[in-house]
């Protein structure tokens, strides 16, 4: 029925999400059942949607996964696609989003429509429901959120009739509900780190494991320099899966000195994959292809104008016009001292002049992920920083405000539709325990730290409106909002930076 509409979508969709018991519950069984039937499932509803395996080759897929970068890669990649390719459809599928659903699936840049969303999952919608027999016995009717997500992108992506897919994973690699193409054009592969454990693994050889599980036989494989025992594992496992070629990418020196569009040192060594992603591609489409020593002008300019929200990302707001928010996603030891590198800079966080910023800290982290050493990173990045710019400022004070806040958009305890998550114990929320659990974090590694100062808070809008009350006491304000995709997402949607974020 085309009445169907987006804010329906969205709320069929949220019906799919896995609850927290449901979640706990497959961590402490371990992932042996995931694993077993991630891939053969997969299959399953991508037939009972009318697609093969073999229908995604149409796709030209560019595949990406790593532990950090993934994301910002995925996105210079696009760029660098849109920008040397300009008469191409491009589409890019990543996750998660900040405000909207759609954002995961964009085509040239953009997200779909509310539109074009709504119209395709209830395309898909309506022939999971209507071809039900299913293979396995205990394979559900319908596919988890991000697994039917995935099957959207699909359906999208070769409905409209794309020229070139960039394809995110969205955990792991080897059974991810995006590997399921048979044949990609080229596989890249980011920084490797510790993340997603119950899932993948604890250490860094059993992840390597799992994100090489994208490489494909024939394909192009390449990856960025990693510790020892991460490189030797994706060796490993290109032999295995008899990659066509596999190559570790070098930062190239000449992006030192350009000004990329995302921010932090760190996207040098993403942006040089990306460049070989798309040189790898470009040169599989066109046997004429030729690659330049340099970067061609496309593609400097692709890459300063590449744009990828919630990633140490500067903005300023248009109603608050002392107040500047500093917005990183980073949910891992290694994100979280990528993120400070760049905040606790001269032209960023650090004090420049005799006049000092009023400093706030905005975080929270998923239950599962350890507060205490994120926070860790934290405080010893912010000294080491200081230390390294010869600020006169001070790590033990360097944040005025800590504000811990539930990733609940709204006061009232209700989320905005496409922010709605259920994968928060009711006790958690009802408690604050994951937030409560971080503000002792940062009483016990600044012990000297005002009380008064570290606030526990049940919802995003709170946050909002405790910045509101500090605005009062100081001539400018720096908020830098870290720890959770999800929350700086909502802070996006709640603070009203949305014209001016995304």
């Amino acid at each position: 029925m085309s009445t169907r509409s987006y804010r329906d979508a969205v709320e069929h969709l949220n019906s799919l999400q896995s609850n927290a018991a449901a979640l706990e519950a497959a961590r402490a069984s371990g992932s042996t059942r995931l694993s077993e039937f991630a891939i053969p499932e997969m299959l399953e509803y991508l037939g009972r949607i009318g697609y093969t395996p073999k229908d995604l080759n149409a796709l030209n897929v560019i595949h990406i996964t790593g532990t950090k970068g993934k994301g910002s890669t995925s996105a210079f990649t696009d760029s660098i696609l849109r920008h040397t390719l300009p008469d191409a459809k491009i589409g890019l599928y990543t996750s998660p989003h900040l405000v909207a659903v759609r954002e995961r699936i964009r085509i040239n840049g953009a997200p779909i429509s509310e539109e074009v969303f709504a119209k395709h999952f209830f395309e898909i919608w309506d022939r999971l429901v209507q071809n039900d027999a299913r293979q396995f016995p205990n394979t559900s009717l319908m596919p988890g959120y991000f697994r039917f997500v995935t099957l959207l992108a699909f359906h999208v992506f070769l409905s409209l009739k794309v020229d070139a897919t960039v394809l995110e994973v969205g955990v792991g690699g080897a059974y991810d509900s995006t590997n399921i193409v048979p044949n990609p054009v080229v596989t890249g592969i980011t920084a490797l780190g510790i993340d997603h454990v119950a899932v993948l693994g604890r250490t860094l050889e059993e992840i390597a494991w799992q994100k090489g599980g994208i490489f494909k036989a024939n394909v192009p494989a390449l990856t960025v320099n990693q510790p020892p025992e991460g490189l030797q594992v994706l060796k490993e496992r290109a032999k295995e899966l008899k990659v066509s070629s596999f190559s570790v990418i070098e930062q190239q020196s000449e992006l030192s000195g350009l000004e990329l569009g995302l921010a932090g040192d760190h996207q040098i060594q993403n942006a040089s994959l990306a460049v070989e992603l798309a040189r790898s591609f470009l040169a599989s489409r066109n046997s004429s292809y030729v690659r330049e020593s340099s970067l061609t002008e496309p593609f400097v300019l692709a890459l300063k104008e590449t744009k990828w929200p919630g990633r140490c990302q500067t903005v300023f707001d248009p109603r608050r016009e002392n107040v500047t928010w500093y917005l990183d996603g980073a949910h891992t030891v290694e994100s979280l001292q990528c993120c400070i590198k760049w905040f606790a800079s001269p032209k960023v966080g650090l004090t420049q002049g005799a006049t000092r910023p009023l400093r706030v800290l905005v975080f929270n982290c998923t239950s599962g992920r350890s507060g205490t050493s994120f926070l860790g990173t934290i405080h010893s990045e912010t000294a080491a920083q200081i230390c390294l710019h010869k600020s006169h400022d001070t790590a033990d004070i360097f944040f005025d405000h800590v504000i811990f806040c539930a990733n609940v958009t709204y006061a009232d305890g209700h989320f905005k539709g496409d922010l709605t998550t259920i994968a928060i114990a009711d006790d958690d929320l009802a408690h604050l325990k994951t937030q409560r659990e971080l503000a002792t974090a940062w009483s016990s590694i600044l012990p000297d730290f005002p009380t008064s100062q570290i606030h526990v808070l049940p919802s995003i809008e709170h946050a909002v409106e405790q910045i509101e009350k500090l605005r009062t006491s100081s001539e400018s304000i720096k908020v830098l909002v870290a720890g959770s995709l999800h929350l700086v997402g909502g802070m996006i949607e709640v603070a009203g930076l949305s014209a001016v974020a995304l």
